[in-house]
């Protein structure tokens, strides 16, 4: 899960900066976390404690009320009401990575990821963006191949993942649907070679770079099993007290 959290940080100084390029640094002054991380432990807390997602979510996202969420997001989160409002968007990727990690079967992490989607993001384009960023975090942590990874992803959710980066990037612009950003973000992680590079792939496409960012790095922590110590001390030291409690707690349980 610190993969996420990782690739949201060192994107989030690129986002609507679009970089078409892989040489660019990790951090700066202005890196911080977003609503990804919030939203991811979020997650990352209703399965630790077994609460709705929706309390979770709404809670988190009420303590961390600048981090940056959509503005229909934004006004679900004031919000007495906890209907979903049938959205498409890479929301629901971007925090669903803690089920992909937590959960031990297929089936348990397509009810899961699924459940933590709907609650805002009820729409099939935003299950179905959250249930495939959330399998192949589950295929690369109990070791499937590269290969098998998108095989199963194209045969499940039909997402085209035979493009290369180098076919998509000259064109592609900031897109926030689930189904403009996800297979982009899966295909970041196939071309990659480690984990900065899957995080690196991702943002030099030129789009939502910190959600991006997010669910590549999400994979790649999952399928490399490891992260450089410099990326991982320099992304704690940017998240507060009670989001590392959280993220502490996750990977003690679930031996990350």
């Amino acid at each position: 899960m610190l993969g996420a959290i990782a690739g949201d940080i060192i994107g989030s100084c690129y986002e609507g900066k679009p970089l078409k390029s892989t040489h660019f640094p990790l951090f700066s002054k202005h890196s911080r976390f977003t609503d990804d991380t919030v939203l991811t432990l979020a997650v990352a807390h209703s399965i630790l404690k077994k609460l709705p997602y929706e309390i979770s979510i709404k809670n988190f996202a009420r303590a961390y009320p600048d981090a940056g969420y959509g503005g229909t997001f934004f006004q679900w989160m004031l919000s007495q009401d906890n209907q979903p409002y049938n959205s498409w968007g890479n929301g629901s990727a971007m925090r669903v990575s803690p089920v992909g990690f937590a959960f031990n079967t297929i089936e348990e992490v397509l009810a899961e990821a699924k459940k933590s989607a709907e609650v805002t993001h009820n729409h099939p384009e935003g299950i179905k963006g959250a249930q495939a960023t959330a399998v192949a975090v589950f295929l690369a942590r109990n070791g499937s191949s590269k290969s098998e990874i998108k095989e199963y992803i194209s045969n499940n959710f039909q997402y085209n993942l035979d493009r290369t980066l180098a076919e998509i990037r000259p064109s592609y612009s900031f897109d926030v649907s689930c189904q403009g950003s996800v297979p982009e973000s899966i295909i970041s992680f196939l071309e990659s070679d480690n984990y900065k590079s899957a995080v690196k792939n991702a943002i030099s496409l030129g789009g939502d770079a910190d959600t991006m960012a997010c669910i590549s790095g999400a994979i790649a922590q999952a399928y490399y099993k490891e992260i450089p110590e410099e990326l991982v001390t320099k992304t704690r030291e940017l998240l507060t007290e009670d989001l590392l409690e959280v993220l502490d707690q996750f990977n003690s349980k679930f031996n990350l």
